[in-house]
């Protein structure tokens, strides 16, 4: 039996590529950006004083992306918040290929557009090399998790990494796949 492919994977290769070709004058396939890995971080602060609180957290971010996440440790003490090297305090996943492309294709057309008060992501919050990170103040907006279950409220950091050499070359790539910028004040004040 095929494998089928995520939508969004099919999307990109169809469509995605040409443009950005096209929009950049790109010479070699292989310039062409696209995204390498989806990295999620959930910083775990509590879990200091109950260890129950990282073990919800692991579960949570498990039935988000479909992979167990790796516990993270502090990389050194702190005495003023009870922190010493060592210790668990957050958990992380990395994404690549198949499970990046569906975590995206849910990201942009299921969670984002249930956050509250939504009216799209920052554009600059790029690292001048083409990465992009957003920051979700709640669990919750992913449908998979049970409200029940889990209800204490956790963010979490999501970072997209792409091969992009500058940041508009990246914002094209994401705009292009379906992300929901801001408007650009300056375009809005033109028009």
């Amino acid at each position: 039996m095929a494998e089928t492919k995520p939508r969004m994977q099919v999307r990109y290769e169809d469509a995605v590529r040409q443009q950005l070709a096209e929009k950049h004058g790109y010479k070699n396939p292989h310039q062409i950006p696209r995204i390498q890995k989806i990295t999620i971080n959930m910083g775990v602060g509590a879990s200091i004083g109950d260890k129950k609180i990282l073990d919800t957290a692991v579960d949570a971010m498990t039935q988000i992306t479909g992979q167990k996440p790796v516990i993270t440790n502090a990389r050194k003490s702190i005495a003023n918040f009870r922190l010493r090297e060592g210790m668990p305090i957050g958990c992380m996943v990395t994404m690549r290929r198949q499970r990046m492309y569906e975590f995206l294709d849910r990201l942009v057309s299921i969670v984002l557009p249930r956050v509250r008060d939504f009216r799209g992501i920052n554009r600059k919050a790029f690292d001048r090399r083409g990465n992009y990170t957003l920051g979700l103040t709640e669990q919750l907006v992913f449908p998979e998790l049970n409200p029940d279950k889990f209800t204490r409220p956790q963010g979490m950091n999501i970072t997209i990494v792409t091969s992009a050499d500058t940041d508009d070359e990246a914002r094209d790539l994401l705009e292009m796949l379906g992300m929901p910028f801001k408007q650009d004040a300056k375009k809005t004040d033109a028009a």
